[in-house]
């Protein structure tokens, strides 16, 4: 009967899905590509990759946080506080019937502890384990992380002691709530670590003692997390960790400044990145809205080729956590070609990517949605297509 109940569940979504999408494309159609796989290594690593396919971000949800006028709010509603709408298995169901495989999920911590070693509420942890199993259950490949908690985890040597201790805290409790859950459960250390409210924030200078001291702060963080996960045993002890460099920025996960941790399991770490490039046309609000030139895909297939020298030639694996391109104006063809030659081209180095979903699809600033998730429709089909046409090693032909 559950099988039953599950399949007809599946199907309402799929004839809702393809309803959504007919009435808001606008003609926008996925261009045929023909980007070739790069060369990699045969490794388990590299097939790991491979399975985890086309992936989606559940943003503006589990990451939110209290602000000065929600401070006193109740610690449940704040996954409701950014977008409106609690996280239901349908919405799941529905990424999952499109074709993503994968899915990442956002979590803030700071709002939800108590004590000094960080103790996390039980409801709250309860909550994201009942998402997790959603996604889990239906053999997609699950992310979790700490997400916007980065005054608690500041990559300074002046803060360092209670920042290593707030991530150790973290991930000793969610290492041992998770310990018996399979490779389909990936941990991710940190989001987007960086000095917070400086002239660096967003700009690594490689030259100043500022950046060089968070370099190695984060370095010593990132170990601590490969630690702290490892020594809990179980499948810990050989689960796949995603770790990001300063900010997740391509450019300084290529450094000789990002080392990798040392790991007690052979080759199960992954380099975490986000990159909403080209920055004037996927994340620059005042920016172009257009795409397609030969300047926009270069710079798209430069960070990558960056990344693929660095990492997947080597046999290290590397995931694009985070990408998207915001709506501006009436640009959903330009959005359409983007997402086929940026995910195509990640694809081609056996780099899978998960796109941000932020629910936002109109008025002004960030609208990264994808799945509306009230009527549980694809605004937007064109990009889904573009995206799960392309999203994978085995979907691109080998190079002749």
């Amino acid at each position: 009967m559950k099988k039953s109940l599950a399949l007809l569940l599946t199907l309402i979504l799929l004839l809702t899905l393809c309803v959504g999408c007919t009435h808001a494309d606008s003609g926008a159609v996925v261009p045929d590509l023909t980007i070739a796989r790069r060369p990699i290594p045969e490794n388990e690593a590299m097939e790991f990759l491979k399975k985890m396919g086309v992936g989606w971000n559940l943003g503006n949800t589990f990451d939110a946080i209290k602000n000065n006028w929600n401070r006193s709010a109740d610690e449940m509603t704040v996954e409701t506080s950014w977008v409106g709408i609690k996280t239901t298995e349908a919405m799941i169901e529905a990424i999952h019937a499109a074709g993503f495989s994968s899915i990442r999920i956002p979590i803030s911590w700071h709002d939800h502890v108590s004590g000094p070693d960080h103790e996390i509420s039980e409801k709250w942890l309860g909550r994201v384990q009942e998402v997790v199993d959603w996604a889990y259950n239906r053999g997609m490949y699950v992310i979790i992380n700490i997400h916007h908690d980065e005054d608690q985890f500041l990559p300074s040597s002046a803060h360092y002691e209670e920042s290593a201790h707030y991530v150790e805290c973290i991930w000793k409790q969610l290492a041992a709530r998770f310990r018996d859950y399979d490779e389909h459960l990936i941990m991710e250390s940190l989001n987007e670590p960086r000095l917070m409210n400086s002239a660096y924030e967003w700009v690594f200078d490689p030259n100043a003692s500022e950046c060089a001291d968070a370099a190695d702060c984060l370095n010593r963080l990132n170990q601590l997390f490969v630690d702290t996960v490892r020594a809990t045993g179980g499948n810990n002890a050989s689960r796949y960790l995603m770790m990001p460099a300063y900010d997740a920025a391509p450019s300084n996960a290529v450094r000789d400044s990002f080392v990798l941790p040392m790991d007690s399991a052979d080759n199960k770490l992954i380099v975490s990145v986000h990159a909403y490039t080209p920055f004037d046309f996927a994340l620059n609000q005042n920016g172009s809205g257009t795409f397609g030139t030969q300047a926009q895909k270069v710079e798209i297939v430069s960070f990558m080729n960056d990344l693929y020298n660095k990492f997947t030639v080597n046999g290290i694996p590397v995931v694009i956590g985070e990408y998207g391109a915001m709506v501006k104006g009436d640009n959903l063809q330009d959005r359409v070609d983007w997402a086929a030659f940026y995910v195509a081209t990640a694809s081609a180095r056996n780099m899978p990517c998960l796109y941000w979903d932020n629910n936002v699809f109109s008025g002004t600033g960030e609208r990264f949605g994808l799945l509306d998730r009230k009527s549980l429709s694809f605004p937007h089909r064109a990009l889904v297509d573009a995206i799960i046409r392309y999203g994978g090693w085995e979907k691109l032909p080998e190079a002749q």
